[in-house]
């Protein structure tokens, strides 16, 4: 494991360090046609500001991410525009994809680097969003993560901040409401490698057995497609919920196989499980679906309301942007939280009065936000200060989500 991450770090050093020489520029390295450049938004002549979308568009979490891209796009179109310095600038999104992969990572974020963006959103899932953050570290670029929810993305550094809660937090908020269920095991399965899965299956199950419930743990590798042993063997353990905070892919697979055994078992996730992938595969079918998350579109608030009817305007407007969402008008949390990063960025730009990195990293340490998923200032690490998850089951009759509790720890 340290020789892999060592090569890994020496990698992102070198394509860092390689971006350096055009990451004060305007003009972008790569010419627009060359099949190297990054995708961009197309901006009005004039001054330009860039904003860095580092999400995948492919791999375990392409689904998600291009969700959680679709909620920064939405809305730079309702306000594609910024003052600084006395000045207005248009806002140019420059987006990558990285694949959901830690080593393509490194490449995706040298790539914003070296596009002249001066600050980054993203990325939806933790391991990359680590990779990608230490390329972004030797460059100067302040990074925000919108739903990567492993504390070791903001560990250790002073450019990454986050906008969401964290896996221990959330893990326990899991691991309180399975207790308040009356569960006494809980089936917990993970996928090896995945710094999310992992680690939210970690801290879920520390603090399930803090409440005095036993845990039984379990990891499938990467490219498992049949979960019918493990949904056996959560059976014959005697688990009254199955916890398994996985990408949208396993999880909907996962689903079928519970079904296809009977039901019986709650199954419990987090944040990734929150979309409506999950909705179809469990329409129809005779499972228990509960997870944390970050917004619901139930919320009655002016602000949330607005968002709301806004996304889905949008979203339902053009066919590319409905296929990203996986043909639905369904707003999943992703989407919320990429909005109000995309505006916790434009504050930060405002108050810096310049489109240096560096003075924008400065800037969003003191940065304070309302946005439709409520308040958003940073800590003294540069996570956000929240305390409280909504709590959401599926509707197995119509595909819907239903809204159950705001819970904290």
């Amino acid at each position: 494991m340290k020789l892999k991450k060592a090569i890994v770090l020496t990698l992102a050093l070198a394509l860092a360090l390689g971006c350096f020489a055009g990451c004060g520029q305007k003009q972008d390295s790569a010419a627009p046609d060359s099949p190297t450049a990054p995708a961009t938004d197309a901006a009005p002549a004039g001054d330009v500001v860039k904003i860095g979308i580092f999400e995948p568009a492919s791999g375990d979490n392409g689904a998600g991410g291009k969700q959680e891209a679709l909620g920064a796009k939405y809305a730079n179109s309702v306000q594609p525009t910024v003052e600084i310095g006395g000045k207005t600038y248009n806002v140019e999104l420059v987006q990558v994809d990285n694949g959901s992969d830690n080593a393509k990572g490194v490449t995706a974020a040298s790539e914003l680097v070296n596009a002249g963006c001066s600050v980054v959103l993203g990325s939806y899932g933790s391991g990359v969003s680590i990779a990608g953050g230490e390329v972004f570290g030797q460059a100067g670029v302040p990074a925000i993560g919108i739903t990567c929810t492993n504390p070791q993305v903001t560990e250790g550094n002073t450019h990454y901040f986050r906008i969401c809660f964290l896996d221990p937090f959330q893990g326990t908020v899991l691991a309180t409401y399975a207790a308040d269920m009356g569960a006494q095991t809980a089936y917990v399965l993970t996928k090896q490698g995945d710094d999310y899965s992992t680690g939210l299956g970690y801290y879920f199950s520390e603090a399930f057995k803090e409440k005095g419930g036993k845990v039984v743990e379990a990891n499938f590798p990467d490219g498992t497609a049949d979960f019918s042993s493990y949904v056996t063997n959560a059976k014959n353990e005697g688990a009254d919920v199955i916890f398994s905070p996985t990408s949208t892919e396993a999880a909907a697979l996962i689903i079928d196989q519970v079904a296809a055994q009977g039901g019986g078992m709650p199954m419990l996730a987090g944040d990734t499980w929150d979309n409506s992938i999950i909705l179809n595969a469990a329409k129809g079918k005779d499972v228990s679906i509960l997870v944390t998350t970050f917004f619901d579109e139930g919320d009655t608030s002016e602000t949330a309301q607005d968002f709301v009817k806004g996304f889905k305007e949008w979203v339902k407007a053009d066919a590319n942007r409905l296929a990203e969402n996986n043909n639905s008008d369904v707003i999943i949390a992703n989407s919320a939280m990429a909005y109000d990063a995309y505006f916790v960025a434009l504050e930060a730009l405002k108050a810096a009065g310049s489109t240096d990195p560096k003075a924008v990293n400065e800037a969003l340490w003191k940065v304070d936000y309302t946005g439709v998923t409520g308040p958003i200032t940073f800590n003294e690490i540069g996570d956000a200060n929240r305390d409280a998850a909504y709590v959401k089951e599926v509707n197995t009759e119509d595909g819907s989500w239903n809204f159950v509790a705001v819970q904290g720890v």
